[in-house]
């Protein structure tokens, strides 16, 4: 017999990839269910890297991470923050598994916002934490309300696990909704885990705000973020965790323990990314606004189809429920008789149930409009 997996491997959820793992080696699709920017890495990012491998800088270095980088992390947050404060991930996979297991005990509970990002479910349990599923109101625009948070509070629970902007919903958070929720983690003393990766893609002039930087919120914040998404370095695997000093060494204990510390000279590709020249990231953030409105404008001209406005991040959330198909069914047909893949809203908890995830960042135009005349004809002849 082989041996037996440890408990935290056999109890925790199974990993679920959704329709990525349906469509796996069948052809002649369209793939707008993971959220992989279609955008190359930009080329001084690149150049940037190159230089310091050629240079020689292969070593060991800094366990939390280049000084020059993280002290480049450090201004861009809106509040005060050092360079001690912040530690270079392993993408922000990485960043999120570390806070969960920094501050997650058995049997604490951690609060997922339904509509939620479905990884979190996983890095809780294996943290020996148990997930509790708070839903937010679809009829409200996926709204962050305490009302229907408080709720799902009790004596054992830690954190509150954020998106901001949100995935899979395309929602910026305004500022009354993050002290909506900052006034219930102070009231009840608890933590906030949030998922910040979308924070340089927002649109129609939305503004993303750190819930860290709302008065209170610092020492009980864990912010986390990565290169992957607006400066499309998915596969560099470059994140980072900002959080007050208190909050750090037990963080750098997780993060060294795993891995050291990330590869040494992609880091320089990072700190490049920040000091290059902005324009660079503001024309790829413009052309995801240009997929957006393509994406959302042609799924409003579909029989049975709502998309409300994206503000932020990649994804359109349209809601399929007048076509009378369930979500997960809808995902399957599409595929199955479209060829166009997309995500099942039902896959992000219950209140995503009557919806889809479109990835409209996922693909270039041409790509895009031609997955969309297929979701046409499919939804015109239902």
């Amino acid at each position: 017999m082989p041996p037996r997996p440890a408990r935290r491997i056999t109890d925790s959820a199974p990993k679920d990839f959704g329709m990525f793992a349906r469509a796996l080696g069948r052809e002649g699709l369209i793939h707008l269910e993971l959220g992989m920017p279609a955008e190359d890495t930009p080329q001084h990012i690149k150049d940037a890297t190159v230089a310091a491998l050629q240079a020689g800088d292969v070593h060991y270095s800094d366990l939390a991470g280049n000084a020059d980088l993280r002290a480049a992390l450090a201004t861009r947050m809106p509040m005060p923050m050092h360079a001690d404060e912040i530690i270079v991930t392993n993408g922000l996979t990485h960043a999120s598994f570390a806070a969960f297991m920094a501050f997650v005990d058995a049997g604490d509970e951690v609060i997922l916002l339904a509509p939620y990002y479905p990884q979190h479910i996983g890095k809780v349990e294996l943290a020996g934490g148990r997930v509790v599923i708070a839903p937010l109101d679809a009829a409200n625009g996926f709204a962050l309300n305490a009302d229907l948070i408080a709720p799902h509070l009790t004596d054992r629970t830690k954190a509150i696990a954020l998106v901001n902007p949100c995935n899979p919903t395309g929602r910026v958070y305004t500022r009354a909704e993050l002290q909506d929720l900052a006034d219930l983690a102070i009231a009840h003393d608890l933590m906030i885990f949030s998922d910040e990766v979308y924070a340089d893609i927002t649109y129609d002039g939305a503004t993303h705000i750190p819930i860290a930087s709302l008065p209170g919120m610092k020492n009980r914040t864990i912010t986390m973020g990565a290169f992957t998404k607006a400066f499309a370095m998915d596969g560099w695997r470059l994140g980072w965790i900002a959080a007050d000093a208190s909050l750090i060494p037990a963080l750098a204990k997780i993060t060294t323990s795993e891995v050291t510390h990330v590869n040494t000279f992609i880091q320089h590709g990072a700190l490049a990314a920040l000091q290059g020249p902005a324009d660079v990231l503001a024309g790829m953030v413009a052309r995801d606004a240009a997929r957006r409105d393509l994406v959302v404008g042609r799924l409003n001209q579909m029989p049975g189809l709502h998309c409300a406005p994206v503000e932020g991040a990649i994804y359109a959330f349209p809601d399929i429920s007048a076509t009378g198909l369930s979500a997960q069914d809808c995902a399957i047909r599409l595929m199955d008789e479209a060829g166009v893949v997309v995500e099942a809203g039902s896959f992000y908890g219950a209140p995503g149930e009557g919806h889809l995830r479109v990835c409209f960042g996922a693909a270039d135009m041409e790509t895009l409009s031609d997955a969309m005349d297929r979701m046409q004809r499919f939804f015109n002849a239902l």
